[in-house]
Protein backbone atom coordinates (compact mmCIF):
# COMPACT_ATOMS: atom_id res chain seq x y z
CA UNK A 1 0.00 0.00 0.00
CA UNK A 2 1.09 3.56 -0.56
CA UNK A 3 2.97 5.12 2.34
CA UNK A 4 1.54 4.69 5.82
CA UNK A 5 -2.09 4.64 4.67
CA UNK A 6 -3.78 1.25 4.65
CA UNK A 7 -6.76 0.17 2.57
CA UNK A 8 -9.28 0.45 5.43
CA UNK A 9 -8.34 4.07 6.15
CA UNK A 10 -8.49 4.87 2.45
CA UNK A 11 -12.07 3.63 2.22
CA UNK A 12 -13.35 5.02 5.52
CA UNK A 13 -11.71 8.41 5.15
CA UNK A 14 -12.54 8.77 1.45
CA UNK A 15 -15.27 11.31 2.18
CA UNK A 16 -12.72 13.76 3.58
CA UNK A 17 -10.55 13.68 0.44
CA UNK A 18 -13.31 14.42 -2.06
CA UNK A 19 -14.16 18.02 -2.85
CA UNK A 20 -17.79 18.29 -3.80
CA UNK A 21 -19.18 21.24 -5.75
CA UNK A 22 -22.80 22.47 -5.70
CA UNK A 23 -25.23 19.88 -7.06
CA UNK A 24 -22.72 17.00 -6.80
CA UNK A 25 -22.86 14.01 -4.50
CA UNK A 26 -20.13 12.32 -2.53
CA UNK A 27 -18.94 9.05 -4.04
CA UNK A 28 -19.90 5.83 -2.32
CA UNK A 29 -17.31 3.82 -0.42
CA UNK A 30 -17.14 1.37 -3.34
CA UNK A 31 -16.48 4.20 -5.81
CA UNK A 32 -13.84 5.66 -3.53
CA UNK A 33 -12.16 2.25 -3.13
CA UNK A 34 -12.25 1.73 -6.90
CA UNK A 35 -10.61 5.11 -7.46
CA UNK A 36 -7.99 4.39 -4.82
CA UNK A 37 -7.15 0.97 -6.29
CA UNK A 38 -7.02 2.48 -9.77
CA UNK A 39 -4.43 5.00 -8.56
CA UNK A 40 -2.46 2.29 -6.76
CA UNK A 41 -2.54 0.03 -9.81
CA UNK A 42 -1.44 2.84 -12.08
CA UNK A 43 1.49 3.69 -9.81
CA UNK A 44 2.62 0.06 -9.49
CA UNK A 45 2.29 -0.48 -13.25
CA UNK A 46 4.22 2.68 -14.00
CA UNK A 47 7.08 1.69 -11.68
CA UNK A 48 7.27 -1.85 -13.06
CA UNK A 49 7.09 -0.64 -16.67
CA UNK A 50 9.83 1.89 -16.03
CA UNK A 51 12.04 -0.77 -14.48
CA UNK A 52 11.45 -3.23 -17.32
CA UNK A 53 12.05 -0.48 -19.88
CA UNK A 54 15.46 0.26 -18.40
CA UNK A 55 16.38 -3.43 -18.43
CA UNK A 56 15.18 -3.91 -22.02
CA UNK A 57 16.98 -0.76 -23.17
CA UNK A 58 20.22 -1.91 -21.57
CA UNK A 59 19.95 -5.31 -23.28
CA UNK A 60 19.21 -3.70 -26.65
CA UNK A 61 22.13 -1.29 -26.28
CA UNK A 62 24.50 -4.07 -25.25
CA UNK A 63 23.52 -6.20 -28.23
CA UNK A 64 23.91 -3.42 -30.79
CA UNK A 65 27.07 -2.12 -29.17
CA UNK A 66 28.56 -5.61 -29.40
CA UNK A 67 27.64 -5.81 -33.09
CA UNK A 68 29.31 -2.47 -33.82
CA UNK A 69 32.36 -3.46 -31.77
CA UNK A 70 32.63 -6.75 -33.62
CA UNK A 71 32.39 -4.99 -36.98
CA UNK A 72 35.04 -2.41 -36.08
CA UNK A 73 37.29 -5.11 -34.64
CA UNK A 74 37.02 -7.08 -37.85
CA UNK A 75 38.00 -4.00 -39.89
CA UNK A 76 40.91 -3.37 -37.56
CA UNK A 77 42.21 -6.94 -37.81
CA UNK A 78 41.86 -6.78 -41.60
CA UNK A 79 43.81 -3.52 -41.71
CA UNK A 80 46.60 -4.75 -39.43
CA UNK A 81 47.01 -7.94 -41.45
CA UNK A 82 47.26 -6.03 -44.71
CA UNK A 83 49.68 -3.52 -43.19
CA UNK A 84 51.98 -6.42 -42.33
CA UNK A 85 51.63 -7.83 -45.86
CA UNK A 86 52.31 -4.50 -47.56
CA UNK A 87 55.02 -3.09 -45.28
CA UNK A 88 57.89 -3.97 -47.65
CA UNK A 89 56.19 -2.99 -50.91
CA UNK A 90 57.48 0.23 -52.45
CA UNK A 91 55.63 0.73 -55.74
CA UNK A 92 53.44 3.78 -56.30
CA UNK A 93 50.36 1.57 -56.43
CA UNK A 94 51.30 0.04 -53.09
CA UNK A 95 51.86 3.47 -51.53
CA UNK A 96 48.27 4.39 -52.42
CA UNK A 97 47.12 1.20 -50.72
CA UNK A 98 49.23 1.97 -47.66
CA UNK A 99 47.83 5.51 -47.49
CA UNK A 100 44.25 4.18 -47.53
CA UNK A 101 45.22 1.51 -45.01
CA UNK A 102 46.75 4.02 -42.60
CA UNK A 103 43.73 6.26 -43.03
CA UNK A 104 41.41 3.39 -42.06
CA UNK A 105 43.54 2.50 -39.05
CA UNK A 106 43.55 6.16 -37.95
CA UNK A 107 39.76 6.38 -38.26
CA UNK A 108 39.35 3.20 -36.21
CA UNK A 109 41.72 4.46 -33.51
CA UNK A 110 39.79 7.74 -33.23
CA UNK A 111 36.41 6.01 -33.06
CA UNK A 112 34.72 6.77 -29.68
CA UNK A 113 34.19 3.23 -28.31
CA UNK A 114 33.36 4.40 -24.80
CA UNK A 115 30.95 7.25 -25.58
CA UNK A 116 27.50 6.00 -26.66
CA UNK A 117 26.16 9.56 -26.59
CA UNK A 118 28.60 10.74 -29.27
CA UNK A 119 26.35 12.53 -31.75
CA UNK A 120 28.33 11.57 -34.86
CA UNK A 121 28.76 7.89 -33.98
CA UNK A 122 26.79 6.56 -36.96
CA UNK A 123 28.31 9.13 -39.30
CA UNK A 124 31.84 8.08 -38.29
CA UNK A 125 30.88 4.42 -38.56
CA UNK A 126 29.64 5.02 -42.11
CA UNK A 127 32.93 6.73 -42.97
CA UNK A 128 34.87 3.74 -41.65
CA UNK A 129 32.69 1.39 -43.70
CA UNK A 130 33.30 3.52 -46.79
CA UNK A 131 37.05 3.59 -46.25
CA UNK A 132 37.01 -0.18 -45.74
CA UNK A 133 35.19 -0.66 -49.05
CA UNK A 134 37.66 1.65 -50.78
CA UNK A 135 40.57 -0.32 -49.36
CA UNK A 136 39.01 -3.61 -50.45
CA UNK A 137 38.68 -2.21 -53.95
CA UNK A 138 42.32 -1.11 -54.01
CA UNK A 139 43.45 -4.51 -52.71
CA UNK A 140 41.12 -6.31 -55.14
CA UNK A 141 39.46 -8.40 -52.41
CA UNK A 142 35.74 -8.98 -51.96
CA UNK A 143 35.02 -9.45 -48.25
CA UNK A 144 31.75 -10.71 -46.85
CA UNK A 145 31.31 -9.41 -43.31
CA UNK A 146 28.58 -11.30 -41.46
CA UNK A 147 27.11 -11.02 -38.00
CA UNK A 148 25.22 -14.14 -36.98
CA UNK A 149 24.22 -16.14 -33.93
CA UNK A 150 27.47 -18.18 -34.18
CA UNK A 151 29.57 -15.03 -34.17
CA UNK A 152 30.90 -12.53 -36.62
CA UNK A 153 33.38 -13.05 -39.36
CA UNK A 154 34.97 -11.78 -42.51
CA UNK A 155 35.39 -14.19 -45.38
CA UNK A 156 36.84 -13.81 -48.85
Amino acid sequence: MAGSQDMFDAIVMADERWVVGPGQRLPSAAEAARAWFHGEGYQEGYEEGNSLGIIEGRQYGTLHGAKIGSEIGCYQGFAFAWRCLLHSCTTEKDSKKMKALESLIGMIEKFPYDDPTYDKLHEDLDKIRGKFKQLCSLLNVQPDFKISAEGSGLSF
